[in-house]
């Protein structure tokens, strides 16, 4: 059912959907196209987007960034004034200890350099595997699938998989889509979830799979 023409036609079609609604992308792969796919932006970013809306993250981030553009002035910085350049973000006071810890781990560990490997980014403080996936993707090129809150969603309201919790749907979804789709998949997702295949009462008149689609979960739609 799943095979490589059912991606292509099922990317084709949200992207086209989502290009016609005009939505900006997600914060971090704003920010990851700003600074040339630097890891160190994409993960700082990643860390302050979690339960954050993305107009305060894309600013939360560029001020920690131009105040911080490399782990040693990070590193530098002490928790409060990390906190005051990324304040309103969501927990803004314990992402700055986060990000203070990760900037010394880089530092003592790591040459100062973000690494590149998912066994190493999750040793780093805090680190779980939405954020590690994330920053091999934008930061590295590295194909690994990345889901949140919109992925998780729409990957199980489609049927595509049954989960629980998005660590689960990471390795139900590995299994069944090829690598080539794993990069741009949190991206369209997370677009398109914030378009049309909303959290509650999805545009379902306006999605090209509505058809298709066995809308799991989904009490009520438009």
């Amino acid at each position: 059912m799943y095979d490589e023409e059912y991606w292509d036609g099922i990317f084709k079609d949200f992207a086209d959907a989502v290009s016609r609604h005009g939505r900006p992308l997600p914060s971090v792969s704003t920010l990851a196209a700003a600074s040339g796919n630097d890891p160190y932006a994409v993960l700082v970013g990643t860390i302050i987007s979690l339960r954050t809306k993305d107009e305060v993250t894309l600013a939360s981030s560029k001020r920690l960034l131009d105040a911080a553009p490399d782990v040693h002035s990070l590193d530098s910085l002490d928790e409060e004034a990390i906190a005051r350049a990324i304040y309103p973000a969501g927990f803004y006071r314990r992402k700055a200890s986060q990000l203070k810890a990760i900037a010394r781990t880089l530092v003592e560990k790591f040459d100062s350099k973000v690494p590149g490997t998912q066994e190493e980014l999750l040793s780093l403080p805090g680190v779980g595997i939405k954020t590690a996936n994330l920053t091999l993707n934008l930061g590295f090129s590295v194909p690994a699938i990345c889901v949140d809150c919109h992925v998780h969603q729409i990957a199980n309201r489609m049927g595509w998989i049954a989960t629980k919790t998005p660590q689960e749907s990471v390795g139900a979804l590995e299994a069944i889509m090829p690598r080539r789709f794993w990069i741009p998949l949190n991206e369209l997702l997370v677009t398109y979830g914030q378009t049309i295949c909303l959290s509650v009462s999805p545009l379902c008149s306006q999605c090209p799979r509505a058809h298709q689609c066995p809308k799991l979960g989904v009490a009520r739609h438009r």
